[in-house]
């Protein structure tokens, strides 16, 4: 064979500068100055540009000769590009090839010297002679540089499955325009087809600017502002690339993409037009699953505006909180003379009339008008409860995000919200270590007043609840449930001294305000004057009333309370008050005008916020529910006011519509039947569904406790009979219990002590493998809550976008 030996030399730091270099048959030779092309992977180009931002005019003279000289000596005709090595830390130069062909990147020697290079090639081989009008090339010394520009190569690479070409239709596409944008391309544009089999090169972009600080930005815009959607592509690597610090200063070397795997490591482009154009077409074609064979707004409703409210946010609850602490907040609401208000027209108001389903958008819209109108007010009742997992399941939304919003449009009112006790925001029982999870969170995102209660009112379920908002500096209202009558001698388990009992217990909990919860409207005025009479002689701490005015004495009630010394009420602004929620905001406000326990709120005000709440509640005429008015049946059923929609809607779903009444009575039957309990989310879901259960299948109590019919009785049902909601005051009724249970053994202690902890890792683990993503606290903790419903809902954002 050869012994022939062939040597390189090793230039281990290298630059990559190449000179473009024009040819004619006349023997004249011009150079149109220089690129450097050292951003590159595999020596395949990734970025050029014109000219080499790191030369000395001494150096680009010296190679710029070089480059001459060769094509002198060759005779060379033509367009061509003479390659070179330049040793980074020496400035030698080397040579490498001469490529006799326009390169890829030759628009950005065009865009610094103004010459078309292909048409001047092809004149060129047709006879013109450099430094005529008919080639379009200048002689040498008229040929200047002018500014300075940069090429990207905009490929169907995937930066992240290791540079392998994606192929594919392309779904969307948006180029770059502007000032000093250059593209050169043809094969992208929507509804394109990119196959396998050709190069994955779909656009050139090129920016050129004065200087090249200004050039960077010009491309970086560009870059940011294309769209190409239904393939993978490189643009979020070519933005890493030039916003790299590297190479901003010019220190970067041919080895800067394999040396910096930062470059790999950007967040992908959530395409969100495509997402919300993909939904917009969806609903306008198929309807939104929610709304179907329901009743529409009236036509020509206007789109609800909030009022504008020219004060300023002054100070209000939350600083004074933020000043005193907790213990000396409660210290304050106790001793303060007037009466102080919540508004509830955020969570309860739509909870309890529109099936939850007001929007973010819409609660949103209004919260700066409370902040500026109404910072006398004690608190905005506007999370938790059923809003937690709706906004997930049927809104589509991050429940997260309107708690992050309302904080920031009211930041001077506290925000409270419904805890479940150990059901944190769920339907059943968690962790010890979840629930603090989850109370921790929503004290980091802005809640400042929780309102804790347990289902059947047993305070060792509320402790793990009631601690972890205590441990997180914030209000812990510990809320007893209301049911029964105080004056009905035949109801004697929830007499006078029950409330007393559990209002000692939560006091000795390290609950800062004592909540009474009458969720479903059953405190009549005269018990009111008594329960918070006595509750003030026995308890030091200030107490908060919530009451729904299913009955239509709601607002009675709330005065007796006041007159009574009750220290804070609930009531919703008047658009969204009356019914299955709470009384009217505005007339409690009017009846209280000019007395000692006068709240000091702006009439004016709230009849402008009213009138916002109006307009919006047109918008869900699909949710509204047929009461027309009061209804004193509720003394019958003791439905809670958030359930009596909920039961109505799932009574419809079912075809009990016409029914309904034979359903309020089995509710009434069936909470006798499981004792007389406290009904409230989610014991309330559970006679609840028993009592839809026996009316579907015409089933009485007596079928139901006859002990030769076996029965299938509600998931729901057995997990309480089991104790996994808890204990009631006097225990199960052995009949149904042992009925449903069917020998299994129940248990008597704290559901949650038996649960263990969860490994919080693992589960983190697991949601981030699943959606192929890292997952927020907010978003683990919403996971945490309800798995499947954060799981779908995840998918619905990741099709549609958030």
């Amino acid at each position: 064979g050869k012994d022939e030996v062939y040597l390189e030399k090793l230039v281990e730091r290298a630059r990559h500068v190449e000179v473009q270099i024009l040819g004619d048959t006349h023997g004249n030779v011009v150079d149109l100055f220089e690129r450097d092309c050292s951003i590159q992977r595999r020596n395949q180009k990734v970025v050029e540009r014109a000219p080499a931002p790191y030369l000395n005019d001494a150096q680009r003279r010296e190679i710029a000769g070089y480059a001459r000289q060769l094509a002198d000596a060759t005779s060379y005709v033509g367009a061509g590009t003479v390659e070179f090595l330049m040793d980074a830390d020496t400035d030698a130069v080397y040579f490498i090839e001469v490529n006799p062909r326009v390169q890829v990147e030759h628009t950005v020697t065009e865009e610094v010297t103004g010459i078309d290079i292909v048409k001047a090639q092809i004149h060129i081989l047709d006879g013109a002679a450099i430094g005529t009008p008919e080639s379009g090339v200048p002689r040498q010394e008229d040929i200047k540089l002018n500014g300075h520009a940069l090429q990207c190569r905009i490929t169907t690479e995937d930066p992240e499955q290791n540079f392998i070409p994606d192929y594919g239709r392309i779904t969307a596409y948006r180029g770059a325009t502007g000032f000093g944008i250059r593209l050169d391309g043809g094969t992208a544009y929507s509804g394109a087809v990119i196959t396998r089999f050709y190069d994955p090169l779909l656009e050139k972009v090129t920016a050129w600017a004065p200087t090249p600080q200004e050039a960077i930005a010009r491309m970086d815009r560009a870059l940011r502002e294309f769209r190409i959607r239904g393939v993978a592509t490189n643009l979020t690597f070519l933005e890493a690339i030039i916003g790299h610090e590297k190479f901003r200063d010019n220190s970067y070397t041919t080895k800067f993409i394999d040396d910096t795997p930062a470059l790999f490591s950007q967040v992908k482009r959530r395409d969100r037009a495509t997402k919300l154009l993909t939904y917009l077409a969806d609903v306008s074609v198929n309807g939104h699953p929610e709304t179907k064979h329901r009743p529409r707004p009236t036509e020509g409703q206007v789109a609800p505006v909030p009022p504008l409210f020219k004060a300023p946010i002054v100070d209000g609850t939350r600083q004074r909180f933020d000043a005193l602490g907790p213990k000396a907040f409660a210290e304050w609401m106790r001793a303060e003379p007037q009466v102080l208000i919540t508004d509830t027209t955020m969570r309860d108001g739509p909870q309890s009339l529109l099936a939850t389903r007001v929007r973010t958008h819409d609660i949103v819209a209004i919260a700066d008008a409370y902040a500026r109108a109404l910072p006398q007010l004690l608190s905005l009742e506007c999370w938790g409860g059923a809003t937690f997992d709706v906004a997930m399941r049927f809104l589509t939304e991050d429940p997260w995000e309107r708690l992050a919003l309302i904080r920031e449009k009211a930041p001077n009112i506290l925000l409270q919200m419904l805890l479940r006790g150990s059901n944190g925001v769920g339907y059943t029982n968690y962790p010890d270590n979840v629930v603090k999870r989850f109370v921790a969170e929503a004290a980091k995102g802005g809640v400042d007043l929780f309102r804790v209660f347990d289902c059947l009112n047993w305070v060792e379920n509320m402790r793990v609840s009631m601690d972890a908002v205590c441990e997180a500096g914030k209000l812990c209202e510990g809320a007893i449930c209301y049911t029964g009558d105080l004056f009905d001698p035949d109801r004697a388990k929830y007499d006078l001294k029950y409330y007393v009992s559990l209002a000692k217990e939560m006091e000795a909990a390290g609950a800062h305000i004592l909540g009474i919860k009458d969720m479903a409207g059953l405190l009549k005025p005269a018990a009111a004057r008594v329960l918070f009479k006595t509750l003030r002689e026995e308890t030091d701490l200030p107490i908060h009333f919530h009451t729904h005015d299913t009955s239509g004495i709601g607002a009675a009630t709330v005065l007796a309370a006041i007159e009574a010394g009750v220290d804070a009420v609930d009531a919703a602004m008047d658009a969204l008050s009356g019914n299955t929620t709470q009384p009217c905001l505005g007339s409690i406000v009017e009846a209280l005008k000019g007395t000692d326990r006068d709240p000091g709120l702006s009439a004016e005000a709230i009849r402008r916020i009213s009138f916002y709440w109006e307009a919006v509640r047109a918008q869900y005429a699909a949710f509204e529910s047929d009461l027309k008015g009061p209804a004193s049946e509720v003394y019958l059923h003791e439905m809670p006011g958030g359930q009596f929609t909920n039961l109505k809607e799932q009574a419809r779903s079912l075809g009990l519509e016409a029914r309904w009444h034979q359903v309020a009575q089995t509710y009434a039957d069936v909470n006798r039947m499981f004792g007389d309990i406290v009904k409230v989310t989610p014991s309330s879901k559970v006679v609840g569904d028993m009592a839809l259960m026996m009316v579907s299948q015409d089933l009485t109590v007596a079928d139901v406790l006859d002990p030769k019919k076996d029965l299938a009785v509600p998931d729901s049902v057995v997990a309480m009979m089991h104790g996994d909601l808890g204990q009631p005051p006097s225990g199960w009724p052995a009949d149904i219990q042992a009925k449903v249970l069917k020998g299994e053994t129940p248990i008597t202690v704290r559901p949650g002590s038996l649960l263990g902890e969860a490994d919080l890792d693992a589960e983190r683990a697991a949601i981030e493998t699943k959606l192929e993503r890292p997952v927020s606290d907010p978003e683990f903790a919403s996971y945490l809550m309800y798995p499947k419903v954060f799981a779908d809902f995840a998918a619905i954002q990741d099709l549609y976008g958030p």
